[in-house]
């Protein structure tokens, strides 16, 4: 887990570098895109309706495109405008009073279809879970946008594993603010930061 009581970007630059060249910490590298989940973690799906028409599938795909769902939630990210592409390394910040949580993620895989748009990181050295979680969109038949989250995860720390129930309830909130966060997006209410 990294703790930090320094939130300069300079020093969570000096962080991206530290994580850059590790790998993800499990073995199951793009399974959120089957339907069997890999066994030994805790699996989430779930799918809400974000909005209808042409202009909710441009704003839903803007909202994933620059992170909303995690600003939503209350996370920083760093680099702030990092595009979404396979490979690219992100810091995920939570704060947690005068500290901050730095939570390191690899995008292991993007999606950009006509009707599906999203993508998928997985955990990297440092982050307090290890698995697999993806965002997408798809704009479906009758031009209804559905938003999907897709996870497994296991503890990937000591910390995480004393955790127990709290950490289920903890990626539950999450699914809840993420989902929030790209409804509010795609009606204009959600804002870039």
């Amino acid at each position: 887990m990294i703790l930090t009581f320094d939130g300069r970007a300079a020093h969570l630059q000096q962080l991206l570098n530290g994580v850059q060249a590790q790998e993800v910490t499990y073995a199951e590298v793009g399974q959120t895109r089957q339907q069997a989940l890999p066994p030994g973690y805790r699996h989430l799906r779930c799918h809400a309706v974000v909005g209808h028409g042409p202009e909710a599938w441009a704003r839903a795909r803007e909202a994933l495109a620059t992170w909303q769902a995690h600003r939503h939630l209350g996370l920083g990210i760093y680099p702030p405008d990092l595009p979404v592409t396979s490979g690219a390394v992100v810091l995920a910040i939570a704060r947690v009073g005068p500290a901050r949580l730095v939570i390191p993620c690899r995008v292991v895989y993007r999606t950009d279809e006509p009707r599906s748009f999203g993508f998928a990181y997985g955990t990297l050295p440092g982050h307090p879970e290890r698995g697999e979680e993806s965002f997408h969109v798809t704009w479906e038949d009758q031009g209804v946008v559905i938003f999907s989250v897709v996870a497994f995860s296991r503890p990937g720390d000591i910390a995480t594993r004393l955790a127990g129930p709290v950490a289920t309830l903890i990626q539950s909130a999450a699914k809840s603010r993420y989902i929030a966060g790209v409804k509010a997006y795609v009606s204009g209410a959600g804002t870039t930061q």
